[in-house]
């Protein structure tokens, strides 16, 4: 009986500290430690346009992408960096649809195409484009995703110092419909968190929607690779050189279209994450100080939160012989209760507010359990599959140059 009440705690201890106690802690120790600053006072300052930039390759991995490529090309050169010292490769993963051609029509000699007729997924086109970048600094986005034009060049400044390594950008999730910022609950708690982190050293990956590295620091990821963003972001840190967050570096993408494509989305970070693992496991080391303090708790601890859930109610189970742990019980099947009506029911009503957070909470951990599942048969593959968006004319949208 011993046993049970320290799984049953153990396990609920666990999800509380990673969920609600971590950001707590990383407050207090951003007011404790001195922080890790992420630029020199000279670096804050507006950036210098007479001042020598470093060649950039702006490298964006495409599959059937022809509704937005176009949008996507006008969007990046717009970008303010001096175009003699921009370069953008453009790798087309398999030849399924005209993304490669309304590429290769783009008259702006600072866009490359690299075509891949068969598709092998995000991995290995990264690395292909890699390898025939000319750019000393490397910068990664998506075709979804739209820079601010002085994006680019808040990203680069930072290598300016010699041990920065990596920056990771800011993402803001816009509605397709109003163009609205609906950056939601969890979307603000992921920034903080990466706001915090970063002022403590211990930043945790990239977005793969904004950011970029040295290239003499990228190392050719695996092919089966789920989620090549993390992994490249957090090998910065193998590699003992510094990856920082800057939120003046901002691009919008549009949100999720609907729940099922939420959901896949974190499963499949889920699955990247446990894979991860067999890489990654050095930084777990307490020797490597605040990233493996994050990394345990931000991360790891995560992931395995829905097994933690369901020891959590199994072993409550097994205790309710005792008044305590019947009202735990209630208090569980309260939280999925409300994770239901949250599901069912829409608008702005009281209810539906107070639902929305248990809502997302029980369905971020069903996601990465079904995330575990698919990582432990193999089922998840590196490719990605293409997420439906609104499909405006962009099609036939003539490129502009600045």
């Amino acid at each position: 009986m011993i046993a049970l009440q320290i799984l049953f705690w153990a396990a609920l201890g666990l999800t509380v500290y990673t969920y609600a106690l971590y950001p707590l802690l990383l407050v207090v120790l951003c007011r404790l430690q001195q922080p890790r600053r992420v630029a020199s006072p000279q670096m804050t300052a507006p950036c210098d346009p007479d001042r020598e930039w470093p060649m950039v390759s702006l490298i964006i991995a495409a599959y059937r992408e022809e509704a937005v490529i176009l949008q996507r090309l006008n969007n990046a050169l717009l970008c303010d960096y001096p175009a003699d010292r921009l370069e953008i490769l453009i790798g087309c993963d398999g030849n399924e649809d005209a993304t490669g051609e309304l590429v290769a029509s783009c008259p702006d000699p600072r866009v490359r195409l690299l075509q891949f007729e068969q598709r092998r997924g995000k991995p290995s086109v990264l690395n292909d484009c890699v390898a025939q970048a000319r750019g000393e600094i490397l910068v990664f986005s998506d075709a979804n995703t739209f820079f601010e034009p002085d994006a680019i060049r808040q990203l680069v400044r930072h290598f300016d110092d010699p041990g920065t390594g990596g920056v990771c950008g800011k993402l803001l999730l816009i509605d397709p419909e109003t163009g609205g910022n609906v950056d939601g609950l969890y979307w603000r708690y992921e920034n903080f968190l990466k706001e915090r982190e970063g002022q403590l050293g211990a930043l945790l990956g990239v977005n793969g929607a904004i950011y970029a590295m040295r290239r003499s620091l990228f190392q050719p990821i695996p092919s089966e690779t789920i989620v090549d963003d993390f992994l490249i972001g957090m090998r910065i840190h193998l590699q003992q050189a510094r990856l920082i967050y800057d939120a003046t570096a901002v691009a919008t993408e549009e949100s999720a279209p609907d729940i099922d494509a939420e959901f896949h989305r974190r499963a499949r970070i889920g699955a990247g994450g446990f894979q991860s693992l067999a890489w990654l496991w050095p930084l777990l080391s307490p020797a490597r100080g605040n990233v493996a303090l994050a990394f345990w708790s931000h991360k790891v601890l995560r992931w395995f939160c829905p097994m933690l859930l369901v020891v959590a109610l199994l072993s409550n189970l097994l205790l309710l012989d005792r008044p305590l742990y019947q009202v735990m019980l209630a208090a569980q099947l309260l939280l999925y209760v409300a994770a239901l009506l949250g599901k069912s029911i829409g608008g702005t009503s009281l209810p539906a507010r107070l639902s929305r957070l248990p809502a997302m909470f029980v369905s971020m951990n069903a996601a990465l359990l079904v995330g575990f599942v698919r990582w432990l048969s193999g089922r998840q593959r590196a490719a990605w599959k293409r997420t439906d968006r609104s499909d405006e004319a962009t099609v036939k949208k003539p490129v502009e140059t600045a």
